[in-house]
């Protein structure tokens, strides 16, 4: 065992993280139990250290809420000025992000950590801006109070009784380079608030009253201290695995209970409680399933499980190890976790047995250096220590009836050493007289080999005394008996049987290894096919299928995700069942795992009646559902390395039920800003377009309502005129929006005939008689245009909106042109003006619902003449486009697909 050398992955681990690092800004806080401690005062005082070592450091925002000996720490600093954003008739003054991105110094200094930012802002919350900042490569310093860490507030809530809506997750405060503790006593911090020098006196008032009670402030002072040595203990594991320091340092109290199928177990879990309280340390149960512990009967195995679930429930944390020496993997486990006492069992072995085979006791006194180690021994006569002695008597050959298939297998493989044994010496006694004693040897020990890579130790060693015997009683003179003519044989039959009992171990370790990294790939594969799938899941019900199949495929149990409605209570899936599917899951079962974030069911020991086993899937914070489980065979669910892949099951479950769910949360408040967004498009469209016509025709309707005669004919006429004009305008300005509604709806259907188009372009051109009065129009038809398969009033309504932005977008009295262009499968119309033209870059943005290039008081129209052209060219399968012509003007292009075989007409006279 070589404990020095470094792990290789780890090595990798630790290039990828510097070389992250190196590109990242460094994250420094300044950390504190509450408000008036003096955290912004001690950034503050650091920035201008940091300046006087001509650093470049920039106050990006500094709170001082009016204290003076802080205020006067800003005077030398360079301070980005503030942006301002008006919410609810009020300015606020928010970090100016995009201003200290651009300034980029070498250290910015951003207060308050926890900030909710202003409605609009870039992100909603000030740590997101900082890890911007970092992510651009500056370093920041900012100031964060105990209580506004996320796991703390609940916590918290209930020591105050104020709610701290303001919070961070503790991933923000875990991932910082450098916290730094600004600590100060409850009653200096009372005195800094009576005398006003942190809040006003009203305030200070009743802060005293109410948060910073001096109880209050005693809790959030050893939280805040507890944070932060957390905090620093991490980081001396990070630079011990790092560095490839193995000896163990005592800075902090780590407790490690060491378990296993011994009678002690229960005792040695309520003893490491009681030491971990006592010292107020951290704790963690340990069990390592050595070769000779998979091979224990499932009842010895099943209290391994039921002493875990013990240390769990009393706060521990647990870990299953696989490792061939009991000794190595916990001395390599301590000094990974830096343990500082490890509680265990006394030997169980005495005599001769512990001074030939020894005992992990020994193991660890002879290597664990800087760790205390307490042994726990049971009372003299303890029945337990004779039930176990009991337990662990194999069964009698004659029963076999009795045996499980476990066990007649392993008798199986017995009677296999038997014969093969048998078979060497047929082969030895064959070969006797023509080859020496030591090839004669090789043949048994090929058979020990054989026997020991396919039925384990046991065996094995029987193969290996019965393969001895038989060369010393059948080829070693005297023959036919077990006594030595010459002495020098007894060297040679002690050396094949330690050979041979060497071997059988090797090889039964190999064996044994081999199978438990065959286990692992399995789970490792099982795990990677499941997460693939779910990772392309789109619904709930994708998931719940993909978990059920896969789970079965593991488990060989039948299975069901059972969902809660929108009421919070437990349901069956809508979806037809599956063949893997479990049916008949008690609701009421599931419903209080649900309710209470806790495993009931068959095997535990709430709701033991139940026949499923049901788990809730859950985030940590979020109980999502619950999974019911019938078990084929409980031990498969429940021993220490199914129990971990179930959990993990759960947690890849849980995880794409959560991103399943944010991305229809996304979708639904995209839906909510964009139907908002076109509300307020209408509204401030149709306003004025409404509003204008209104006011016109009720002014004109009021001027002939109240004339007294006084009104010439003309005059009444032109009245009269400008009403039936606006009211006019006005029913376009609502069949363009009704036209919008339906096509979008698809309730509008085509009525497609063949047209010629000079027909259509003719129409259209008698209905715009009036408005092209004052305009010169060319049309430009080649001889031999095919006809169109259309809906002609669709048609003629697009060129008529096409014309007719061309009026109102032009200059009076410009030219407009018409033109058209056939291929064998598309026919092409152009409506050309001398305008503008658009702004490069906004081509298709004309097309979108309710945009106008113009501001509303420039011209008349709500947007929605070219969003209508496309949705009927769209409808038509078509398309249509906008471009600016090159001597100056815009082109419209409607480009329809050409009929197939359609009509000929004959050239008129």
């Amino acid at each position: 065992m070589n404990d020095e050398r470094p792990d290789p992955d780890a090595l990798l681990a630790r290039v990828q993280r510097d070389t992250a690092k190196a590109c990242r800004g460094r994250l420094k806080i300044f950390f504190g139990a509450a408000a008036g401690v003096g955290k912004t005062y001690a950034m503050l005082l650091a920035a201008r250290e940091r300046r006087a070592e001509n650093i470049d450091v920039v106050v990006g925002l500094a709170e001082t809420h009016g204290r003076k000996e802080t205020a006067e720490l800003l005077e030398g600093l360079e301070t980005l000025p503030t942006r301002e954003v008006e919410y609810r008739e009020t300015r606020l003054k928010e970090f100016d992000l995009d201003a200290a991105l651009r300034r980029r110094p070498a250290i910015i200094l951003v207060d308050e950590l926890a900030h909710t930012n202003a409605p609009g802002s870039r992100h909603p919350k000030r740590w997101q801006d900082i890890y911007e900042l970092l992510e651009a490569g500056i370093d920041v310093y900012t100031a964060l109070n105990v209580q506004h860490l996320e796991s703390l507030n609940d916590d918290i809530g209930q020591i105050s009784g104020i709610r701290v809506w303001e919070t961070v997750p503790d991933t923000v405060f875990e991932n910082a380079d450098e916290v730094e503790l600004v600590d100060l006593p409850p009653d200096e911090l009372l005195v800094r608030l009576k005398e006003g020098k942190v809040f006003l006196p009203q305030q200070a008032q009743d802060a005293i009253k109410h948060f910073f009670r001096k109880g209050n402030l005693i809790a959030l002072r050893e939280l805040a201290l507890r944070q932060t040595a957390s905090q620093v203990d991490a980081q001396m594991l990070t630079y011990r695995a790092d560095h490839a320091i193995r000896d163990v340092w005592q800075v902090s109290e780590r407790v490690l209970v060491c378990v296993g199928p011994s009678a002690l177990g229960e005792r040695l879990v309520r003893a490491g409680k009681r030491l971990a309280t006592g010292l107020r340390a951290d704790w963690i149960a340990v069990y390592v399933e050595t070769p000779q512990l998979q091979r224990l009967p499932p009842e010895r195995r099943d209290a391994v499980l039921r002493i875990l679930r013990l240390a769990e429930q009393l706060g521990a944390e647990t870990v299953t190890l696989s490792a061939p020496e009991m000794g190595e993997a916990i001395i390599r486990f301590a000094r990974a976790r830096n343990i500082t006492k490890i509680v265990m069992g006394k030997p169980s072995r005495r005599g001769w047995r512990r001074w030939l085979m020894g005992s992990v006791v020994d193991t660890l006194i002879g290597h664990a250096h800087n760790i205390n180690i307490y042994l726990l021994g049971s009372p003299q006569g303890d029945p337990a220590e004779r039930d176990l002695y009991l337990a662990r008597k194999r069964p009698t050959p004659g029963l076999m009836d009795r045996l499980g298939p476990r066990q007649k297998r392993r008798y199986v493989g017995y009677l296999w050493a038997i014969g093969v044994t048998l078979l060497c010496t047929v082969l030895a006694r064959l070969m006797f007289g023509r080859l020496e004693l030591a090839n004669l040897v090789m043949i048994f020990l090929l058979g020990v080999v054989f026997v020991a890579t396919r039925f384990g130790r046991g065996p094995s060693i029987l193969a290996s005394i019965l393969g001895v015997a038989i060369v010393d009683f059948l080829f070693v003179s005297p023959y036919f008996t077990f006594s030595v003519e010459d002495t020098q044989y007894l060297v040679t039959l002690v050396a094949m049987l330690v050979v041979a009992m060497l071997i059988s171990n090797l090889m039964a370790n190999v064996r044994s290894q081999a199978k438990v990294a065959a286990h692992r790939e399995r789970r490792a594969m099982v795990l990677y096919a499941m997460t693939k799938e779910m990772a392309t899941a789109q619904t709930e019900d994708e998931i719940v299928r993909t978990a059920v199949r896969h789970l079965h495929t593991e488990f060989g149990s039948r299975t069901v995700v059972l969902l809660p409605d929108a009421t919070g209570r437990i349901r069956y899936p809508n979806d037809r069942p599956m063949a893997e599917s479990l049916l008949g899951a008690d609701l009421s079962v599931a419903q209080w795992v649900m309710d209470h974030d806790e495993m009931a069911g068959q095997g535990t020991n709430t709701l033991a009646g139940s026949s499923a086993v049901y788990f809730p899937v859950s985030t940590g914070d979020t109980v999502l559902g619950v999974m019911a489980l019938l078990p084929v065979n409980l031990r498969r669910i429940f021993l220490p390395e199914q129990r971990k892949l179930m959990d993990t099951f759960l947690r890849q479950i849980a995880h794409a039920l959560t991103r399943v769910r944010l991305t229809e949360q996304a979708r639904s408040v995209q839906l909510q800003i964009e139907t908002e967004k076109l509300r307020n498009s209408l509204l401030s469209s149709i306003s004025h377009d409404l509003r204008t016509p209104l006011a016109t025709i009720v002014g004109s309707a009021s001027t002939l309502a109240e004339d007294g005669g006084t009104l010439e004919a003309d005059d009444r006429i032109e009245l009269s005129r400008g009403i039936y004009d606006e009211a006019q305008r006005m029913s376009n300005l609502v069949n363009n929006i009704l036209d919008m509604a339906r096509l979008e709806a698809g309730v509008v259907e085509l009525n497609r005939q063949w047209h010629p188009l000079e027909e259509v372009i003719g129409s259209v051109l008698t209905r715009m008689q009036k408005r092209l009065a004052d305009r010169e129009l060319k049309v430009r038809l080649p001889p031999g245009i095919p006809m169109i398969h259309a809906d002609a009033v669709m048609i003629e309504q697009v060129l008529v909106n096409l014309l007719e932005n061309a009026i109102r977008y032009t200059p009076a009295g410009s030219p407009l042109e018409i033109m058209a262009e056939s291929t064998p499968f598309t026919v092409e119309i152009s409506v050309a003006d001398r305008g503008p033209g658009i702004p490069k870059g906004r081509e298709e943005k004309l097309f979108e619902k309710f945009y106008r290039l113009q501001p509303e008081a420039s011209q008349s129209g709500v947007g929605l003449g070219l969003p209508i052209c496309r949705a009927i060219i769209e409808a038509h399968g078509g398309s249509i486009q906008a471009r600016n012509r090159a001597s100056g003007g815009t082109v419209f292009s409607i480009i329809l697909p050409a009929g197939a075989n359609p009509p000929s007409l004959d050239q008129e006279e």
